[in-house]
């Protein structure tokens, strides 16, 4: 009965209207920066690496690092493998698709959320779409729903999903059970989340960069020993997302609607759940911060998700079905779409230790990704404190999200999938409405900036020059 109330949850969540909601966003807010995800890419990358933290703020690295452990997770290998298994390869251009234009949504988000954060208790900057929605579309209520939506989609929906991928990749590689696996998964995490974001953002900034650079590598020997398949590939993956080839015409809509909904839970464009580590940042124009966060959509989707797209391409471990279940191409059969998927792609290049290999990536990349949901859920439950005096709602959050590992690590991965992306849509449907509306700060702050590069002296940004209100940290006097 819960799985039957979850698939239908979840077909509602995720109808067309949102699927046209977050490309049509990423269209349009490309068009309103003149495409900044082309014109500015050189100059995003020379900004990962600069500023520095604070007793208030992390570095933009730091930010960086704790997004892509948020963005970089199980969804660039089981959501990528379930999403050719039920899409086809033509899923795997609209993934595509989702990050070219999301990159301009994620810089309008974190741009925002950079505007508009403030210090907590401790001195900390915090910021979001709550807070956002809050100060600059003046409306409570909605910012209310927003922080409670995220609270319950990344303290609880979500974490299944990676403790799921963990628990099944363990199970295959050591046979380990998936009840001890929970156990372990609980204890590891709760001495993290319990010491605070500052540890948080430290054990990311160190193991994110590890784990994608380790991941890259393996996926350029797989992708090097099979190069001469590679312009095959893109054919296969063109003709399935087009319908060139008549035997993915039924598919077709299928890999659409997987290709935007794994694109937007791995890279995360749009949801409103990396504008929480955006708004940590120390930084001397929010749009650095805007842009280095552009950047990272593609790092997610561009790098990362192709990589594991190409790996399982080039090697045939997939499945075509259309959506009464019809086979229409088959690639090797009786392989589960999700870990053990793509764990049978590095068994065939590394016999014995493939699927150890991928056990060990996948552990990294699905721990730091809840390290960063606790982080986003705590940071709505600090707006919620601003108004509501409960002082027990974080040691509650705590819990919920150690529940939710150790659930997600015995139930079948059918249902950890379904109720991650309950949660997912119900924040994009309510991030994506509010940026829409809430643009214009972003862009006068994107037009400042890039008034300043032009000029051989940059002036400090006070957001009331730019009739920008509500943006405490941003007065000029801080």
């Amino acid at each position: 009965m819960i799985e039957q109330i979850v698939n239908t949850l979840n077909s509602i969540i995720w109808s067309k209207p949102l699927i046209i909601l977050c490309l049509g966003a990423g269209v349009w807010f490309s068009c309103r920066t003149k495409f900044l995800q082309i014109r500015h890419f050189r100059h995003m990358l020379s900004l990962i690496f600069q500023g520095n933290t604070s007793e208030s703020g992390i570095s933009s690295f730091q930010a960086l690092s704790i997004s892509l452990s948020g963005r970089v997770g199980t969804g660039n290998i089981a959501g990528v493998a379930t999403a050719i298994a039920i899409g086809g390869p033509g899923a795997v251009f609209w993934m595509w698709v989702v990050a070219f234009f999301g990159a301009a949504t994620a810089f309008i988000e974190a741009t925002l959320a950079q505007l508009y954060k403030e210090k907590d208790e401790s001195g900390m900057y915090r910021g979001g779409p709550a807070y956002y929605i809050d100060k600059a579309m003046k409306n409570k209520t909605y910012a209310v729903i927003f922080a409670l939506s995220t609270i319950i989609a990344v303290g609880f929906c979500l974490p299944g999903i990676q403790a799921n991928s963990i628990a099944i990749s363990a199970e295959n590689a050591w046979g380990i059970s998936r009840t001890n696996l929970g156990y372990f998964l609980v204890f590891m995490i709760g001495i993290i989340v319990f010491g605070g974001v500052r540890r948080i953002a430290k054990f990311t900034q160190v193991i994110v960069p590890f784990m994608a650079i380790t991941y890259l590598c393996l996926a350029l020997i797989v992708i090097g020993l099979n190069i001469s398949e590679i312009p095959n590939v893109i054919f296969l993956i063109l003709s399935s997302a087009f319908s060139i080839d008549a035997g993915f015409g039924a598919i077709v809509g299928s890999a659409i609607e997987m290709g935007v909904k794994r694109g937007i839970y791995s890279n995360e464009a749009g949801q409103g759940t990396a504008p929480h580590a955006s708004a940590a940042a120390e930084v001397s124009h929010p749009v650095k911060q805007g842009l280095v966060q552009a950047f990272s959509v593609y790092i997610d989707t561009l790098i990362v998700c192709t990589a594991t797209a190409l790996m399982i391409l080039l090697t045939g471990f997939y499945n075509v079905v259309s959506p009464d279940g019809e086979m229409i191409y088959s690639g090797i059969q009786g392989v589960e779409a999700g870990p053990g998927y793509v764990q049978s792609v590095f068994e065939t290049i590394i016999p014995g230790f493939g699927a150890i290999i991928l056990a060990i990536s996948l552990f990294f990349f699905a721990f730091t990704t809840i390290l960063a949901y606790y982080y986003i859920a705590e940071t709505n439950i600090v707006y919620l404190n601003k108004y509501f005096n409960t002082p027990s709602l974080k040691f509650f959050l705590k819990l919920l999200l150690l529940g939710s590992v150790m659930f997600g690590s015995l139930k079948s991965a059918e249902l950890a999938w379904a109720m991650g992306d309950i949660g997912v849509g119900l924040m994009a449907w309510l991030n994506i409405i509010a940026i829409i509306i809430l643009q214009k700060p972003a862009l006068k702050a994107l037009q400042h900036y890039e008034n300043q590069l032009d000029e051989s002296e940059g002036k400090d940004f006070v957001a009331a020059d730019l009739s920008i209100e509500n943006t405490d940290c941003w007065a000029g006097d801080n």
